[in-house]
């Protein structure tokens, strides 16, 4: 059991790491809010295997609390994004006969 908690730690070490180089050479917003979201992934994943290994439930709150928060700051990117590539506002149509009536 050790065995497979070192690796699935190695791994999720691994996968943090790439994280963090992905938020800091990104090219795009989108690139560094998605890097975030997995590096709180992994946090989450890390707790869990620490709760796994100890066999104990205690850090569940604080899992759910990342898990929300990762969510919620995704939601709130993915609005702000979306927001800005918007079309923009269509005018209502002119009289084409150039008079008033």
């Amino acid at each position: 059991m050790t065995i497979v908690m070192v690796i699935a730690g190695t791994m999720l070490a691994a996968a943090a790491v790439l994280a963090v180089i992905r938020v800091t050479l990104g090219p795009r917003m989108l690139n560094r809010a998605l890097a975030m979201e997995v590096v709180v992934s992994v946090v989450v994943s890390g707790l869990a295997l620490e709760a796994a290994y100890n066999r104990h439930a205690t850090t569940i709150p604080i899992m759910l609390a990342l898990a929300m928060a990762g969510f919620v700051g995704s939601v709130a990117v993915a609005r702000f994004v979306g927001g800005r590539d918007a079309a923009p506002e269509r005018r209502p149509p002119t009289d084409s006969s150039g008079g008033a009536q």
